[in-house]
């Protein structure tokens, strides 16, 4: 009785050792083919984690390139308005000035219509359109007459002396000329289509050039306030009919 117990004891033993063999080599067996399948997944994970950050980063770059299109946009068409804003101004600019120019060309072609009322003449020294002391005091004398002129207008004519080229010296006449019209429209609101100018250059001597005195004579330039010699109803239609259309 007693060996038999010892045997099947010994079987027990035998096969509990022989199941802890066969565990043990199972969790070798699964580790060994397990580890491949977590390392791949690890690799996954890295790829997918890289593949975010990109997906960010272009994001990213996308919304920084439309924000600076929409900038560059944006500008550009501020720069459109600018531009078209300023090529309004011009047209608006330009109708004005076709606008004086046509009833200053209706005035010069009824000249005849008009009288002058009073005249002036400023000198200037050799070479140069700068208005002196003197001059500007003759040009104020001037101008005090204009407020009570009614449908007026200034003649200039600018002259020089015979010094020097012919075409230089028609050039320094305008600017004497331009040099005048400025002094009125600055200091007594004189409006340019009010002023008709001639630069006549050396044609017209008010002197003989050969002596010193006479060329001095010569660097002028000569105003005229004229006014409208017709008055009442009859006169106000002959200038309504002449007067081009922009401007009744």
């Amino acid at each position: 009785m007693t060996n038999s117990v010892s045997k099947i004891a010994l079987s027990l033993i035998a096969g509990a050792g022989m199941l802890a063999s066969v565990g043990c080599a199972t969790k070798n067996n699964v580790r060994a083919q397990m580890t491949p399948v977590v390392n791949k997944v690890n690799e996954l994970d890295d790829i997918t984690a890289k593949n975010t950050n990109d997906i960010k980063d272009i994001d990213t770059r996308t919304q920084k390139g439309l924000t600076d299109v929409n900038s560059k946009s944006a500008a550009a068409d501020q720069k459109a308005l600018a531009a078209g804003q300023t090529a309004d101004q011009a047209q608006q600019t330009a109708t004005g000035a076709a606008q004086r120019a046509d009833l200053l060309a209706n005035t010069v072609v009824n000249l005849d219509n008009y009288k002058s009322i009073s005249e002036a003449s400023v000198h200037f020294a050799f070479d140069k359109a700068d208005l002196s002391k003197k001059a500007k005091a003759a040009l104020d004398e001037f101008a005090a007459q204009i407020p009570n002129a009614k449908g007026y207008i200034v003649e200039l004519i600018g002259g020089t002396d015979s010094v020097g080229d012919k075409a230089y010296n028609y050039d320094l006449s305008k600017r004497r000329a331009a040099a005048v019209v400025q002094y009125l429209a600055q200091n007594y609101n004189v409006p340019a289509h009010k002023i008709y100018v001639i630069g006549l250059g050396e044609d017209k001597a008010a002197a003989d050039n050969k002596s010193t005195k006479g060329r001095a004579e010569n660097r002028r330039v000569d105003l005229q306030l004229m006014t409208n010699v017709q008055q009442g109803p009859q006169a106000q239609g002959a200038m309504t009919q002449n007067m081009p259309q922009q401007q009744k």
